[in-house]
């Protein structure tokens, strides 16, 4: 199922919404903006000054990007023995086929019916940004490990554990935000073995040993970029510099707090900016809205809170960090970010939902309707999206 959704994405793409020319063209159009910056990385490998260059120059400085995702393309470009552009794509495409397969592995695990399982993919693939999954981004990676990594260290047995580790390694190796996220099995094992562990510090290796190893083995992947960086320019803190320096960005960790950030009238469609605005205001409302839900003491109760906690915890962090990240850039691409905190929400909600009764007939055609008509309308914003991606334009 996971494949038949990437082939049907990957489809839709290519074939009905890329511009006109050659199957290979078409294909590459999904390799737009910072997939040049990948595909420089992979052709050239990490250059820069010191201090970095003050403007976008690629050719000048690069070290803007985390190495997993382009490292993985550099393996298949090798394997495959294909174009950079075209093992972008590859990469990125099989990364979505994980990412769709823990999502029904975790619908699995859970005994989600058949109807939940349907709508939570809808719910995810309609998404506006749901497109950069299969584009030349590493949106698809980062997911794919992340829920990867959260399948595999709520599971039990060593060899789940250090399979997480794994994940863990790819997905901070990804994105600098993998790095709190890989907090997640500690996070659990708080929630599910409760707080009063934490005044016996020497119960503290037997209740959270386990939890303590896999996240500290989860952050190797930016541990090492980061030594990288200091071993190579004498600077661990070389990507942030880049990212200082290039595209302007001055961390804002109270941007949540301001009410001014917040965008509460509809986007204009062809203005991303207005579009990523919206987005960071959703986010706060769906965060919201599941806090409020979550901590009514019958539902708490009865709802099994403690399997999704970890969950909550890593979508409010990526949606956190990104916010106090882009604040600088009147929130620029937001809409992208917001896409991993909608896909988590999505997944918990799911299992939130698996709690209840069956609701009567007439309840449960209005929820279907209403899921259906607003996925329509994200799945026609989308389309909107990649034609305008593919061509060039910026969306995200």
């Amino acid at each position: 199922m996971g494949l038949l959704l990437t082939l049907v994405q990957l489809v839709v793409a290519v074939f009905l919404l890329a511009p006109e020319g050659p199957l290979s063209y078409r294909y590459t159009s999904l390799v737009q903006h910072d997939g040049y910056w990948f595909a420089n990385i992979i052709d050239r490998g990490y250059q820069t000054i010191v201090p970095p260059i003050n403007h976008k120059v690629m050719e000048v400085s690069n070290v803007a990007f985390f190495p997993a995702y382009p490292a993985l393309a550099t393996l298949f470009r090798s394997i495959f023995r294909v174009d950079t552009e075209t093992a972008l794509l590859i990469t990125a495409q099989l990364a979505a086929w994980g990412f769709w397969t823990y999502f029904f592995l975790f619908c699995e695990r859970w005994k989600l019916s058949s109807t939940l399982r349907f709508f939570g993919a809808l719910a995810i693939a309609a998404h506006p940004a749901a497109f950069f999954l299969i584009a030349g981004y590493s949106e698809s990676l980062f997911l794919m490990a992340l829920i990867g990594f959260i399948y595999w260290s709520s599971a039990e047995g060593r060899t789940a554990k250090i399979l997480a580790a794994f994940h863990g390694i790819a997905m901070s190796a990804t994105r600098i935000v993998g790095i709190p996220c890989a907090s997640f099995p500690v996070v659990r094992d708080l929630f599910s073995k409760g707080w009063s562990g934490l005044r016996d510090p020497r119960g503290w290796v037997r209740n959270y040993g386990s939890a303590i190893a896999v996240m500290s083995g989860a952050i190797f992947g930016a541990i090492f970029f980061f030594l990288y960086c200091q071993w190579r320019w004498g600077r661990w803190d070389m990507y942030m510099l880049t990212q200082s320096a290039g595209w302007n960005i001055e961390p804002d960790y109270l941007a949540v707090f301001r009410p001014s950030n917040y965008r509460w009238l509809l986007p204009q469609l062809n203005d991303p900016t207005q579009m990523s605005q919206m987005s960071m205001t959703v986010g706060a409302l769906l965060l919201i809205a599941i806090a409020v839900v979550e901590l009514l003491p019958a539902i708490r109760r009865s709802t099994e809170l403690s399997t999704r906690i970890g969950i909550y915890f890593c979508a409010a962090v990526i949606y956190y960090i990104s916010v106090s990240g882009v604040a600088s850039l009147d929130m620029e691409s937001m809409l992208r970010y917001e896409f991993c905190v909608h896909a988590l929400i999505v997944l918990a909600f799911l299992h939130f939902l698996r709690q209840f009764r069956v609701p009567p007939p007439l309840l449960r055609v209005f929820g279907m309707a209403a899921a259906v008509l607003v996925s329509a309308l994200g799945l026609s914003v989308q389309g909107w999206y990649v034609w305008n991606f593919t061509r060039g334009n910026w969306v995200a």
